[in-house]
């Protein structure tokens, strides 16, 4: 199918792979896939989980009978840092009229100004331009101006952290376009407008980590993260009944309550526990009260964090997210633990019933909804390395995959350290050409994802 306007959202994460495709900002098909290689977020093996990103992303391309080149891939907010950043630079002794160029100058010079060793920018997000320091206006561009300056909030990751992913997605055969935060994805389409102005916190349930995210004024005011998420409740399981991990996560999902009182006694379910004799009968309040000491250990943890800096009392409430959400009374369990109102978010849209598939959603409609200056914006921070095809992995390449590992890493590793350089480079083109909203995002589109 025609790729032009086509947009694949990706998450990685700690026991499953969503993806999600989305053309003209309608979803056109979406799949989750078990994840290997990584623990707690983070990536453990880049071999295992370019294989889980290769199969995700093959399925949906079948799926959806797409042709996918490239991705653009949520940052969880456990990576993230927030800094203030500004910068300023000259346009003409005499005046002259602002175009891409000079924008992407001077947001280049206020991530120069405030990133720091060892971390990359991830996003940037403008408060506001400012022409001669004086009208603060959205979008500069075809003003006329002597000086231009910026001021926003800076978001970057650990280098380290980008590079694991970015070398996953590539080894895998595709080509990461550039990051989301997360956060901000999932607000796009978890929260109303209110929500997302008068605050509220997100509270991602997760199978590595649980993560809780403030959101006020659009942005990212707050964020506490727990080291502990569904698959160590699966743990807890396993450990108490004497059951494999595979069928403890089974069980979670057949019989587990996050609220005991939702449970039944007379509501029994057989299990093969190791170093007995035969089957074993448990009931579901046996059952649900394991699952429910780990979660309100994650819980009591994570409302510490938000009680310290008086996010409870956002009008917002809390809105639930993750796979670990599906546990029935998981949104009551919330609300009477931490004082105040929660409700769980799901995509409505066919296919994608389940709030596993938050982030990735989120991903795609915040790219979708992107302004013609957040493209310039982004296009600051990576600049050519995101342009071209890479070809998508066939299956014969994937069993050939560890065969190649030496020429394939020789190739990414030279692809991630010539970014820096193209970033410098497309930085000195002129760029000044007017465009409508309509055509700058179609040639967008066309550019990045042909």
């Amino acid at each position: 199918m025609d790729n032009t306007n086509i947009l694949v959202g990706l998450d990685i994460g700690t026991t499953s792979i969503k993806a999600v495709v989305a053309d003209e900002g309608k979803v056109i098909g979406a799949v989750t896939t078990s994840s290997r290689g990584m623990r707690h977020g983070s990536i453990v093996d880049i071999e295992q989980t370019a294989a889980s990103i290769s199969h995700a992303l093959q399925e949906v391309a079948e799926k959806t009978n797409s042709n996918i080149y490239q991705v653009i891939t949520g940052i969880p907010v456990g990576l993230l840092q927030l800094e203030n950043a500004a910068g300023i630079v000259s346009i003409a002794d005499n005046g002259k009229e602002i175009g891409n160029a000079e924008v992407k100058r001077v947001v280049q010079a206020a991530i120069k100004s405030a990133v720091k060793d060892d971390r990359d920018p991830i996003a940037f997000l403008p408060s506001g331009f400012s022409i001669d320091g004086k009208n603060t206006v959205d979008d500069p561009r075809n003003m006329i101006a002597h000086s231009l300056a910026v001021r926003g909030v800076l978001l970057t990751a650990p280098s380290s952290e980008l590079h694991n992913i970015n070398r996953a997605i590539e080894r895998a055969g595709y080509k990461n376009s550039f990051f989301v935060p997360t956060p901000l994805a999932i607000a796009s389409v978890a929260l109303d407008e209110g929500e997302r102005t008068f605050g509220s916190i997100i509270l991602d349930l997760g199978g590595g980590t649980t993560t809780a995210t403030v959101i006020r004024d659009g942005q990212i005011q707050y964020a506490n993260v727990d080291a502990e998420g569904g698959t160590d409740i699966s743990n807890d399981i396993s450990v108490v009944l004497s059951v494999s991990k595979k069928d403890a996560e089974q069980l979670k999902l057949d019989y587990g309550f996050a609220d005991p009182k939702l449970a039944s006694k007379n509501d029994k379910f057989a299990i093969n526990s190791v170093g007995s004799e035969g089957q074993q009968m448990i009931d579901e309040v046996y059952l649900s009260e394991i699952i429910n000491a780990r979660i309100m250990q994650i819980l009591n943890r994570i409302g510490k964090g938000l009680a310290r800096t008086n996010s409870l009392k956002v009008p917002g409430g809390i809105i639930i997210t993750g796979g670990t959400s599906l546990l029935q009374g998981i949104d009551g369990i919330v609300a009477n633990t931490l004082n105040i109102k929660a409700r769980i978010y799901q995509p409505d849209q066919m296919g994608m019933r389940n709030p596993s598939y938050a982030a990735a959603y989120g991903i795609a409609n915040y790219v979708y909804r992107m302004s013609d200056i957040d493209f310039l914006v982004t296009n600051s921070i990576y600049g050519n390395s995101f342009s071209g095809k890479v070809e998508p992995t066939s299956s014969e390449n994937n069993k050939n995959l560890k065969r190649t590992e030496s020429s394939n890493e020789t190739r990414t590793e030279e692809a991630y350290n010539n970014s820096n350089v193209a970033r410098k480079s497309e930085s000195s083109k002129v760029e000044n050409k007017k465009e409508s909203k309509t055509g700058s995002l179609k040639d967008f589109f066309k550019k990045f994802f042909d």
